[in-house]
């Protein structure tokens, strides 16, 4: 056995978060770039936690999903644009909406493995000021004016560019291998798991009521740093409740007969950030921070969403935590009813029920609804893909840490192309 395999892993702290208000898309951060979020969300994560000095953080691993052809290395340029040592070194990841808790996965096992001793991990997104891509019939011709070998060649190639050329590329909601959005395989999942419409309204009614108490408690105090005029979510509505979002029309699954989605019980397009630090117990010690929690475990998992039994139900474009959850539960020697909270990312109302069902159905214990995103959820504060992750952690590790005692708290999270990243962390 190699000296390293004979080491045992050390424990991974969670010391705290820091993350921008989300937006709504084409709204106050519409002109915000990745770079510009993420160094907001890093920066007050530096100013909050002393971080100033060189050599204070062993590395800075974050991502985005949406990335423009300038957040190229974004990870690393975000930390030379921010009051972090520019010694730190930086690596960008990405797992679509997996991407913020994978981060914090990457940079967890380094420490664990002694290989640094505090790193920084994190994600963001904008939805506003999304990539064009130049339309790929002009592509193909500028290509070819480029490889030309004569002035006349360039110009008979460029002679052939037409109007409709000109029409940029741009992002689609959709999976490539099935041609269906997000919300649209959402929507077969719902059908095939008999999820109601009252049922989808009451979880997001839930999630809009318990973010705004967790802000007027003063909850998000040390989590939530001012960008662009706002302090809170703009996604919140501190008003909703079953009626108010009774009254939406379906949006998604309207090809099959009594749809239940609708822009009220599925996540807005969003923008922002946020950011996590993590440590060893011995460089937390050193600074004398206690730690939030710490993080003990995680899994990931994928499904056959294109060939699978997508019917059924089983194999949904969003299901993959119904097996990544009862694999680590299993290996931790962990049930249900030992999580003190479960925080589940709400990409859509129905997603989340339908998890939920599908842990009962293979052989979890119900989730007490009492324990179930206690601070409010994706639903409510917005989902910039890539910064949820290290959202989700940030707050989970604080409202363990604030409990005062023992406890233990289980993250899911749900990706595109079927996939699901999910850890554990525990307060002792």
């Amino acid at each position: 056995m190699s000296p390293l395999a004979a080491q045992p892993a050390r424990r991974v702290a969670v010391l705290g978060g820091a993350r921008v208000p989300f937006a709504r898309s084409d709204g106050p951060y519409a002109t915000a770039s990745n770079q510009e979020m993420l160094t907001a969300a890093l920066d007050a994560l530096v100013e909050r936690h002393g971080l100033q000095e060189p050599g204070a953080v062993g590395e800075f691993v974050a991502g985005a999903v949406l990335k423009h052809s300038r957040d190229f290395n974004l990870a690393r340029e975000t930390v030379l644009g921010s009051a972090l040592d520019p010694r730190t070194p930086a690596y960008d990841i990405q797992q679509a909406c997996g991407t913020g808790l994978q981060a914090v996965i990457a940079a967890a096992n380094k420490i664990a493995l002694g290989q640094t001793e505090s790193a920084v991990a994190g994600g963001a997104d904008t939805a506003s000021d999304a990539p064009l891509g130049v339309n790929d019939r002009l592509r193909r011709i500028l290509l070819e004016a480029r490889r030309a070998k004569t002035a006349g060649a360039r110009l008979k190639a460029l002679a052939r560019i037409r109007p409709g050329h000109l029409v940029p590329d741009i992002p689609r909601n959709a999976e490539p291998r099935t041609g269906l959005s997000m919300g649209e395989h959402a929507a077969v999942t719902a059908r095939a798991w008999g999820i109601t419409r009252e049922d989808q309204d009451a979880l997001a009614a839930a999630s809009h009521q318990r973010l705004a108490a967790a802000y007027e408690r003063g909850f998000f105090q040390d989590l939530v740093v001012p960008f662009r005029g706002l302090a809170r979510d703009q996604n919140l509505r501190p008003g909703s409740t079953v009626e108010k979002l009774a009254a939406l029309r379906p949006v998604f699954g309207l090809d099959a007969p009594d749809p239940t989605m609708t822009a009220g019980n599925s996540t807005p397009l969003t923008d922002g950030a946020a950011t996590v630090l993590l440590a060893s117990e011995e460089w937390a010690r050193a600074r004398g921070v206690e730690p939030l929690a710490y993080l003990t475990a995680y899994e990931t998992a994928a499904v056959d969403f294109a060939g699978g039994d997508v019917a059924g139900g089983e194999d949904g474009l969003l299901m993959a935590p119904a097996y990544a959850v009862p694999r680590m539960l299993e290996r931790a020697g962990l049930g249900m009813g030992d999580f003190d909270l479960v925080e589940i990312h709400e990409a859509f109302a129905s997603q989340v029920l339908a998890t939920l069902a599908a842990w009962e159905k293979r052989g979890l214990e119900p989730v007490d609804r009492a324990r179930l995103n206690v601070a409010g959820s994706s639903l409510a504060t917005g989902h910039p893909f890539a910064a949820t992750g290290a959202r989700i952690v940030a707050t989970l590790a604080t409202l363990l840490a604030e409990r005062q005692g023992p406890g233990r708290g289980l993250i899911s999270v749900c990706a595109a192309g079927g996939q699901g990243v999910t850890a554990i962390l525990e307060r002792t």
